[in-house]
């Protein structure tokens, strides 16, 4: 795998791996939490990559044979739950609202190809689930610009949503391969990058209307 390959999953670590597991332990102990939490986030972003090679470094020494990218697909299914800061918007209006459950709902869907991928009937309507999902999700896109001030605001959010494009198409070319070749981690990699860049339009989001 080579370093542009591993950057979805290292960035992924944190909010698909660890936020669940804090979440679960703010129920017992709010300050622990957040003292991990904080002490986490901070590590990560100095150091991009960090909590990825922690959890690397725990999987090896207690001898699981885990392949990263599979896991932290399968498990974002149940860590968008847990996007209620980060990677969700804040405003009221019905078009941020929107943006919110169009994200969810496309990163929901993603998860499931690791369950699906071997069972050709479903996963070939799977795929069409994710092409709607991604249209949908970029229409949401579109109503948001128009309430982002000012041109510099409008183009950082364009610029995102063009990256978005462009690594929707290379997961459409991945899948073309996969049923030629029958690479599964290659989808799975593609995957990730489709949803770390839905993150990053939400960040974008927040960032120039929050």
């Amino acid at each position: 795998m080579t370093m542009g390959d591993e950057a979805p999953v290292t960035s992924l670590v944190l909010p698909v791996i660890l936020r669940p597991i804090l979440a679960k332990l703010e129920r017992q102990n709010v300050m622990a939490a957040q003292t991990l939490r904080s002490a986490l986030t901070k590590a990560e972003n100095s150091y991009p990559g960090f909590t990825y090679d922690l959890v690397l470094g725990i999987v090896r020494k207690s001898d699981l044979n885990i392949d990263m990218n599979e896991s932290v697909l399968r498990l974002q299914g149940t860590a968008s739950d847990c996007d209620v800061v980060e990677y969700r918007s804040a405003r009221s209006e019905d078009a941020f609202q929107e943006l919110n459950r169009k994200s969810t709902s496309l990163k929901r869907i993603l998860s499931r190809i690791p369950d699906e991928i071997t069972d050709r009937k479903t996963f070939l309507e799977t795929i069409k689930e994710i092409a709607s999902a991604i249209k949908k999700l970029l229409d949401a896109v579109n109503e948001v610009t128009g309430f982002i001030p000012g041109s510099a605001g409008k183009q950082a959010l364009d610029q995102r949503k063009r990256e978005f494009v462009r690594y929707s198409k290379r997961f459409s070319n991945t899948l073309k391969e996969y049923f030629k070749e029958g690479q599964a981690n290659s989808v799975f990699i593609s995957a990730l990058y489709l949803i770390h860049q839905t993150n990053m339009i939400m960040v974008t989001v927040k960032d120039k209307c929050e």
